[in-house]
């Protein structure tokens, strides 16, 4: 009797462990990505009508998409999220997820957990998630050159109620490390985080 107690219990010490094992296996670890070249054209500017389509990345995807299924997009210097309402501009998609966005001030990988809650912004009529402008959001402008604002890192809550976090690196082809005017530009260079498991760390 007693040995076939022992072996029950053995038994159930493998099973949880080995159901422990699974469960620690079914968390995705969180690591850091570079999407490169994200393409952001737009019509008109400089005085003209500003107009063309969004592109839409998705972060669990980790790529453009052209589904309902985004979390940011981008024209020229202007970043949408899905979430919120339309801003009123010319040509942005329609608004099918909850994404919101909180700035924070930091280095990027020193952010690894989620700010307040009430910190966290969607867009909204004649108002952007993400401030559009010269020293308003993510850039500064001067010298013709458009350059990423340091430390500013973006903690976004996805279309879908994850989180990611982005920091831009580059606005111009293949993120040359002291553009100048003739640099291509309007293509995005940023390094993002995914947590795939709705926790609030990354």
């Amino acid at each position: 009797m007693k040995t076939n107690f022992l072996k029950l219990t053995l038994l159930a010490l493998v099973v949880f462990t080995a159901s422990c094992s699974n469960d620690n296996d079914e968390i995705p670890e969180v690591v850091t990505e570079k999407a490169v070249n994200i393409s952001a054209p737009q019509t008109g500017g400089q005085g003209q009508p500003v107009g063309g389509e969004f592109t839409k990345f998705s972060f669990s995807e980790n790529k453009v998409v052209t589904s309902d299924k985004w979390d940011i997009a981008f024209r020229g210097t202007t970043i949408l999220v899905n979430g919120g309402a339309k801003i009123g501009i010319t040509d942005e998609p329609e608004r099918t997820g909850q994404a919101a966005v909180s700035v924070v001030s930091g280095i990027f990988s020193s952010v690894t957990t989620m700010p307040e809650s009430a910190t966290f912004k969607q867009d909204a009529v004649a108002t952007y998630a993400i401030p559009t402008g010269s020293g308003l959001g993510w850039y500064n402008y001067s010298n013709m050159i458009v350059t990423p604002i340091a430390g500013k890192v973006f903690v976004v809550k996805t279309h879908d109620g994850k989180y990611a976090k982005f920091e831009i690196l580059s606005y111009y082809k293949d993120a040359p490390a002291t553009p100048v005017s003739t640099n291509e530009a309007r293509y995005y260079t940023f390094n993002f985080a995914y947590q795939a498991n709705s926790t609030t760390t990354f």
